[in-house]
């Protein structure tokens, strides 16, 4: 159940930094320029993070 929990959280975190970059994008100009990169950086880290969440919640789910 924990490991549900913290999959879906980490997930949503991923979507809200993807949801921003796209609305950063949509309003382009100078917010365009200045936070597109920062926020694909952060997407990146939060991926990462995502990942290996996931790895740690199969690994010990299956785990005997």
């Amino acid at each position: 159940m924990l490991g549900t929990i913290l999959i879906f959280v980490a997930v949503g975190i991923v979507a809200l930094v993807l949801f921003a970059g796209v609305a950063v994008m949509a309003v382009g100009g100078e917010t365009s320029a200045r936070w597109s990169n920062v926020l694909m950086r952060y997407r990146v880290v939060a991926q990462a993070a995502a990942l290996a969440v996931i790895a740690l919640v199969v690994y010990f789910a299956t785990r005997h």
